[in-house]
């Protein structure tokens, strides 16, 4: 006998039936207009877009094919009409009927797809974010012999379909009927679709009319024919005043033949933030795509609008906006390339364009100068930065100063500039966007010329010294005044230097604010983070206070008696100093300005008895 103990076998699975996905069409059509499209009117460029590309369909097998549009609209309804490749019957329930799937799978135009607008089959679809019901009658054009048929829909999710006499659409073709749904009539007016119709289809390539009004208007603005450059330049200005709101300071074509693109970039006439995002229009084998791509050009040109038209570059789902892909990082270098291709021009040949333009738009280029040594060196002459000379471009600060001192903030700058300048020191701002790197990166550009940063050491170094025996008899003073401002983190020195308007000067640099803010946070600490704080400890210099020796009120108060008075009077001296750089306060520094006021104010009001 088997030794094994026999299993019961298990029995096997039951086969499943599969089953289909059902799709709320209401529910549907909400997700399209709250989430996939921006606004409703994007219903009718689905129709021209379907339009066309039922033209372009049957141009591929019939190159003399009628190709017209037309729209109506009255009463809440809408009528388009096209002269396409129209459907049959099985047609209208493999496509119309089925969510998802395009005309541009259908057999035989597959190879054809890229010269269509359309490519994610949601087509009639978004027509139900404006109508209660579409009716479409068609008559295809690739079978003769096939009756004209009507669809018609409902936003409830149902349809029906028949066959039509001949004599209700004798042509191939097809022709879209809408209904308004409740609170959308406005979306069908004939203003509204005409106003829509032009923005979306005015440089389409057929013949599309609302009513008898013409929709296309070809060739577009920057392609046409003009008498000469300054009338091509006025009627571009007026493109872009019609289209952006603004009349531009200049225009860059945007011809990008190999990229299958055309346009024009329009200068601004004032300026923006490099924050601020830049919306360009971008046309789709002449229908509108969008008014809003960002990620069209490179970060540094949001100087320029650009409105073009392209057949290379992919759409979103939506329609609405450039999907981003390897073509569309190369168009975005390309066109930027035309764009420093315009800068070096005027560079070149119009140094008063590029003059005007630089006044409003330098921040961009300096942008663009930072990772492009080439145009770096081409803008060095141009490029404005403020100077302790005034403002001057680098090239000719360079040549004025062998050695280019340039100081990271404009509370550096702030500090330092009177005194660097009344000492024959040049001094850069590099505090505003992208200077101080453009400082740095000089002498890459212009071998030879030395580049340092300007520091508390520096300047001091540059102030004349006190004569010895005079800073001798000023040793009191000299140690009340370290003592007042010790436990501020700031040190006291004498130098004698111009202008003799200035009592004081407040220097420090970046280390020495980190020193202080280390040791600030050091005191408020308990004894753990203290101990940790204060390992971190460095040797970095601290603020000082510079007292100007040739000025007459440092003189006074450095014969004064009372050690708590000079105290009271350095105090004062500190924060004016402080104010005069315009730095922020801290709270010690706020405190130390409101006692010091107060203890002038008791000085000076004190009479000789001790009575107020």
């Amino acid at each position: 006998m088997d030794s094994q103990t026999s299993q019961p076998s298990q029995p096997s699975p039951s086969p499943q039936s599969p089953h289909t996905f059902q799709v709320d069409l209401r529910g549907l059509v909400d997700l399209l207009s709250h989430h996939l499209y921006s606004s409703p009117k994007v219903y009718l460029r689905e129709l021209l877009q379907n339009a066309v590309d039922a033209i372009t369909a049957r141009r591929a097998d019939e190159p003399g094919a009628p190709a017209r549009i037309r729209i109506h609209a009255e009463g809440g309804v809408l009528r388009v009409e096209d002269t396409g490749v129209g459907l049959t019957e099985a047609d209208v329930h493999s496509l119309l009927a089925t969510i998802g799937r395009s005309s541009k799978r259908a057999e035989g135009l597959e190879e054809a797809r890229s010269d269509f607008l359309g490519q994610f089959g949601i087509g009639l679809l978004a027509c139900f974010v404006v109508a209660e019901r579409i009716r479409v009658v068609s008559r295809s054009a690739r079978t003769p012999g096939a009756p004209p048929v009507e669809w018609t829909a409902s936003d409830d999710g149902s349809y029906t379909v028949r066959k039509l006499p001949d004599a209700e659409r004798p042509e191939p073709g097809t022709t879209v009927h809408l209904v308004a749904r409740a609170g959308a009539a406005e979306w069908l007016s004939p203003e509204r679709v005409e106003a829509l119709a032009q923005d979306f289809g005015s440089l389409l390539p057929y013949d599309v009319r609302v009513g008898d009004e013409a929709v296309t208007d070809l060739p577009a603005p920057w392609d046409r024919p003009y008498p000469g450059p300054a009338a091509r330049r006025v009627a571009l200005a007026r493109h872009c005043h019609d289209l952006f709101g603004f009349t531009p300071l200049d225009t860059i074509d945007l011809s990008v033949p190999l990229a299958g693109i055309r346009g024009v970039a329009y200068v601004l006439p004032s300026a923006v933030s490099p924050a601020q995002r830049a919306g360009h229009r971008v046309h789709l084998k002449g229908m509108l795509l969008t008014e809003r791509a960002e990620q069209l050009l490179p970060d540094w040109a949001f100087f320029v609008r650009c409105v073009l038209d392209t057949d290379s570059l992919r759409p979103t789902a939506s329609r609405e906006s450039l999907y981003e892909d390897e073509t569309l990082a190369g168009v975005r270098e390309a066109l930027g390339e035309r764009i420093r291709t315009w800068l070096t021009g005027l560079a070149a040949g119009d140094p008063e364009r590029l003059a005007a333009f630089l006044a409003v738009h330098h921040l961009g280029v300096k942008s663009l100068a930072r990772h492009d040594r080439e145009m770096l060196r081409t803008m060095l002459p141009w490029l404005p930065f403020e100077t302790t000379d005034g403002r001057l471009s680098l090239e000719e600060f360079a040549q004025r100063h062998p050695m280019v001192h340039f100081t990271r903030t404009v509370e550096e700058y702030r500090q330092v500039a009177p005194i660097a300048s009344a000492q024959g020191i040049g001094v850069i701002n590099g505090g505003y966007t992208y200077d101080s790197e453009l400082v740095q990166a000089l002498p890459s550009v212009r071998p030879g010329t030395v580049v340092a940063e300007l520091d508390a050491e520096t300047v001091t170094a540059h102030l004349d010294a006190v004569d010895p025996a005079e800073e001798l008899a000023l040793s009191g003073f000299l140690a009340a005044a370290r003592a007042r401002l010790d436990p501020l983190g700031c040190d006291v020195v004498l130098r004698a230097f111009h202008p003799l308007s200035v009592p004081a000067l407040h220097l420090d640099d970046r280390d020495a604010r980190h020193e202080q803010a280390r040791a600030d946070a050091e005191a408020q600490a308990d004894d753990l983070w203290a101990g940790i704080l204060g390992s971190l400890r460095g040797g970095a210099p601290r603020a000082r206070l510079v007292l100007n020796h040739l000025n007459p009120l440092v003189r006074r108060i450095g014969s004064l008696p009372d050690p708590e008075l000079i105290g009271t009077a350095t105090e004062s001296l500190y924060g004016q100093a402080l104010l005069m750089a315009q730095r922020p306060l801290r709270p010690a520094d706020s405190a130390l300005l409101n006692r010091a006021f107060i203890g002038l104010l008791e000085w000076a009001t004190h009479s000789e008895d001790g009575q107020a």
